[in-house]
């Protein structure tokens, strides 16, 4: 019987080499990828459109692939593109490669999972099932890498043919933190109890605070529930920022408890037209802003949009995905 010195061994060697496709706006995610390993090969994909609209796509070296590990970087971030990678994703399988793992670091229809009343939609589903359909390839279920995954109950959308990897960026924030001159005030907020659930075990080294959303008359407003800020650089920790109102409200409340400064931190900066721009700091002084707004290169949209921009910082989430991808 192999002891467990030997298995080491063996895990260490047995690194696997990776070919890397990526979708058009992933390619500066794709090129930190592959900088971390030289385990990943970059390929390339001619994409193109038909005089229709429709896509006109080639996969490169098609020939070449077989028998070899593939992965493809995606960004499902409009509808417009989604069909176009959809269409690589489920050729990809196909061409005689030994194992296919998807990376789509932002989930997008994740927090579409209810349904209040009969007729809503709940798109994270369909998405969740146009996934699980992808192709097996000889080495069995496509793996799917999904980060921070908006609601739990979603890991059981997916159909028993793909195999989905939840990973999580929070790593990369408590780096970032040990690194703050003010690492032992750190105090972490959770704008409300889903935040709290999600990822008090991942930080629960550092004192917390939870916030919570009341309803008042039409209104829906923040409040602290429990913990005590006072003094100390408040982190506020959530999976996604949309039009970033409830970190802003959970801000003036965490600053009227007397925190001597609050920042924030979302796996995905989704931002939808340009909502980053009412975190830009402000200057005549009137009121207080983020002293550091941390966000992942999930979206890459946004990661071009807000480049050089205070107080946005980008943890990459290359070095993780590169890890994900020898699972």
């Amino acid at each position: 019987m192999e002891n467990n010195n030997d298995m080491g061994e063996l895990k260490s060697t047995n690194k696997k080499q990776v070919l890397l496709f990526y979708c058009v706006e992933c390619e500066e995610l794709a090129r930190k990828v592959a900088a971390h390993s030289q385990l990943i090969t970059l390929q390339s994909i001619n994409w193109r459109s038909f005089d229709d609209g429709f896509p006109n796509l080639y996969i490169n070296n098609a020939h070449d692939i077989r028998g070899q590990h593939v992965a493809f970087l995606a960004s499902f971030s409009s509808p417009a593109v989604i069909f176009e990678q959809l269409s690589v994703i489920y050729s990809l399988p196909r061409l005689f490669v030994a194992s296919f793992t998807l990376v789509l670091p932002f989930f997008p229809t994740g927090s579409f999972e209810r349904m209040e009343e009969e007729g809503d939609v709940a798109t994270a589903f369909t998405m969740a099932r146009i996934l699980s359909n992808i192709p097996i390839s000889r080495g069995g279920p496509t793996s799917v890498v999904i980060y921070d995954i908006h609601a739990l109950q979603e890991r059981f959308y997916f159909g028993d043919h793909v195999l989905p990897l939840f990973e999580t960026g929070i790593p990369l924030l408590k780096q970032r933190l040990h690194q703050l001159p003010d690492a032992d005030k750190i105090v972490v907020a959770f704008p409300d109890d889903g935040a709290w659930k999600r990822f008090h075990k991942l930080l629960d080294h550092f004192p917390t605070v939870i916030c919570t959303k009341v309803r008042e008359g039409d209104k829906r407003i923040v409040r602290l529930k429990e913990g005590n800020p006072a003094d100390c650089h408040v982190v506020i920790v959530d999976d996604l920022v949309q039009s970033g109102g409830t970190l802003i409200e959970c801000q003036k409340v965490l600053l009227a408890h007397g925190a001597a400064k609050v920042s924030a931190y979302v796996t995905h900066g989704v931002f939808p037209k340009r909502s980053w721009e009412r975190f830009t700091r402000k200057n005549d002084g009137s009121e207080k802003g983020f002293a550091y707004f941390w966000i992942t290169d999930s979206c890459p949209h946004t990661v071009k949009a807000i480049e050089n921009t205070a107080p946005f910082e980008v943890l990459s989430l290359a070095g993780s995905i590169a890890d994900a991808l020898q699972i």
